[in-house]
């Protein structure tokens, strides 16, 4: 079976988004909550982890693992964005009714990758 346009553009969003944890983490790290250790690290890892599903989901065996990592990473996101709202560096000038909009936008996100479970 084909690999549908949708789920190849959802991969290769994640994988993008992974490649950028490594082109300017300074930008990630500044956004992870202070609570977090090893910022670096963190921001590595979940590089590494978005990387690792968004190919996942060309394979149609490893497709739901990599379709739950998603969702998983995408609730592990969430401290990050509430920080973004409430810390005026880590939401690094972005109009605040748009750092508001990425908090639901989350869901659609772990809804679109629910969609193909």
């Amino acid at each position: 079976m084909e690999t549908p346009w949708h789920l190849v553009f959802m991969a290769l969003l994640y994988i993008l988004a992974g490649i950028l944890h490594f082109a300017i983490p300074v930008m990630y790290e500044r956004i992870v909550p202070p609570w977090i250790p090893k910022k670096r690290a963190v921001v590595y890892l979940t590089g590494i982890l978005e990387i690792a599903f968004g190919v996942a989901l060309f394979f149609p065996a490893l497709r739901s693992t990599g379709l739950y990592g998603i969702i998983v990473l995408l609730l592990l996101f969430l401290p990050a964005h509430t920080y973004m709202v409430r810390d005026k560096t880590a939401g690094m000038g972005i109009p605040i009714w748009i750092l508001y909009l990425r908090i639901p936008f989350q869901g659609l996100l772990i809804y679109w990758a629910f969609i193909y479970l």
